[in-house]
């Protein structure tokens, strides 16, 4: 596949104008480096698409506000795309993403071999065996599958200030097992 040259700053500019081909040619040309850049920040595909969604959107409101002047055009649309992401981030919406299943039989299975995959005399996996199940599984999730709490509590169907007491409680539990 030939990659295509597309003159970003035109493109913005038509934009602005109201033409759509504009937007395609940049979709076309820049969403799939745009997907990897919210995901890098958003840690997670399908949230990572989401994002780059509502970037499209900001893109075709507001591309008669580009300035050419004040830096170019890729510049001004990726500051777009880290900007929206860390909003995602910062607006929780991490858990709007997750299926609303009472517990993901997947993530907790994976979880809890972490743990198992530690020798049996080890210091750690003594300490997490002494925590409750479902407090060990949403640490492991935090901390091993690399969820939020949101996704957490989404996973397991249970409140949010929940998962985020249990996983603090477990911490300081580990932290004392460990001293």
């Amino acid at each position: 596949m030939v990659a295509v040259s597309v003159d970003l700053k035109d493109a913005l500019a038509r934009c602005a104008g109201g033409d759509k081909a504009a937007l395609r040619m940049i979709y076309d040309s820049e969403c799939a480096s745009m997907i990897g850049v919210a995901a890098r920040i958003v840690k997670r595909r399908e949230l990572a698409e989401e994002v780059v969604q509502e970037v499209f959107v900001k893109i075709w409101r507001n591309a008669h506000r580009y300035d050419p002047g004040l830096g170019p055009a890729k510049a001004w649309i990726y500051a777009i795309v880290r900007n929206q992401a860390i909003n995602t981030l910062r607006s929780g919406r991490r858990e709007d993403l997750v299926d609303e299943v009472p517990e993901d039989a997947g993530s907790a299975v994976e979880a809890y071999a972490a743990a198992e995959r530690l020798p049996d005399g080890n210091a750690l996996r003594r300490c997490l065996e002494g925590l409750e199940a479902r407090r060990r599984t949403s640490l492991l999730m935090a901390y091993v599958d690399g969820f939020s709490h949101g996704e957490i509590a989404g996973r397991l169907g249970l409140p949010l200030g929940t998962v985020k007491a249990w996983i603090r409680r477990s911490l300081l539990a580990l932290r004392e097992c460990m001293g």
